[in-house]
């Protein structure tokens, strides 16, 4: 999986620097004729969209970033075709939204979809659909940046490795040495505080959205790379490890499919708060969490959706898919077996939310 920030692709004015683009196209042609299957995950459309308009500093307004995106979209995907049409290679436009993944049956019908382009040996080009309606938009279906976007499609196609290439880069270490951290093997708080966001016109994310990212990625066992886009055959150096930028190692134990779904795609619609006791049976013993362990919750949610779970203390320690609705938490909380099998006796579940459906984060 290679991701590709606005910076890497255009040459300023809103202009896309075709040579850079030509020249990723070659090293991802030399991927393929090694049988390895590459995903591509573009920016670009918005800061295209930009440029053919005259518009110097990214809109604000909803509409006039749709309206840029769907300018600069065509204009993306035709410079993409193009450059790889020399090596004799099709690509193929794959747009989505949050909301896409966030549904079991569509995230399952993406991955097929991937996997058959893939098998056709098609180079899949995605990208955040930023023309989808202002109401998706404002009920925060958006990825945000298409950082965590490639890390949520990595994550999705079970990608060995992501290549984030952008202005930076890696991570650089600024309260210390200055220079670049080659390795990362844990993102802790001092790994995190060493990011920062962007100033650029026509860009989102920065620094702090690509450790985002990582973190999504290496939790699903896929192994990241930040570094410069402008670096000369850089995806082949990286993945040789001659490359200049930063690796985060991937965990060493990935979560399966369906707990990196419930994990990362979802945007829980509540809380669960549990007691002290109901902590390590979800921590260490990896047990169902039951009525006994809850003492409440917050927001309002149905039976089946995707719920936060939250100690004592208010961290969210896990997430899962609740088998009751918010209203009947109150009634349910600190209650034991008996008690909930006689207010429910024709339930066969009685599980705040079984341990099959719970993973922990």
């Amino acid at each position: 999986m290679i991701k590709l920030g606005t910076g890497v692709l255009t040459s300023g004015g809103g202009k896309l620097d075709t040579a850079r683009m030509g020249a990723v196209c070659g090293e991802i042609a030399a991927l393929r004729s090694k049988a390895i299957e590459v995903i591509v995950v573009s920016s670009g459309a918005v800061g295209l969209g930009m440029g053919a308009l005259g518009l110097a500093k990214r809109p604000k307004e909803i509409s006039k970033k749709q309206a840029c995106a769907a300018i600069g979209q065509s204009r993306l995907m035709q410079t993409w075709q193009a450059g790889f049409a020399r090596h004799d290679l099709i690509v193929a436009q794959v747009l989505l939204t949050h909301e896409d993944l966030r549904a079991r049956e569509r995230y399952l019908g993406i991955k097929q979809c991937l996997e058959q382009l893939l098998s056709y040996g098609t180079i899949p080009i995605i990208n955040e659909n930023d023309t989808v309606s202002a109401a998706e938009i404002q009920a925060m279906l958006k990825f945000g940046d298409n950082d965590t976007l490639s890390a949520m499609v990595a994550s999705l196609a079970q990608a060995d490795h992501l290549i984030i290439l952008s202005t930076a880069p890696g991570l650089i270490d600024l309260k210390g040495t200055k220079e670049i951290v080659p390795v990362v093997e844990r993102i802790s708080p001092e790994i995190e505080a060493m990011a920062g966001g962007t100033t650029s016109e026509t860009a989102v994310g920065g620094m702090i959205s690509k450790i985002s990212a990582a973190k999504v990625a290496t939790r699903a066992g896929c192994g990241v790379f930040i570094a410069s886009g402008s670096e000369t055959d850089i995806i082949a150096r990286l993945l040789s490890g001659r490359g200049p930028g930063t690796f985060f190692v991937p965990s060493g134990l990935p979560l399966d499919a369906k707990k990196r779904w419930l994990a990362y795609f979802q945007r829980p619609t509540g809380t669960i708060a549990i007691n002290a006791c109901a902590v390590p049976v979800l921590q260490e013993q990896g047990r169902s969490l039951l009525a006994v362990g809850v003492t409440g919750a917050t927001g309002e949610f149905a039976a089946g959706d995707i719920v936060n779970i939250a100690g004592p203390d208010g961290t969210i320690i896990a997430r899962g898919k609740t088998g009751f609705a918010s209203n009947e938490i109150s009634a349910l909380a600190g209650q034991q077996g008996p008690a909930v099998a006689a207010r429910y006796p024709t339930r066969k579940r009685l599980e705040v939310v079984h341990r099959n459906d719970l993973v922990l984060l």
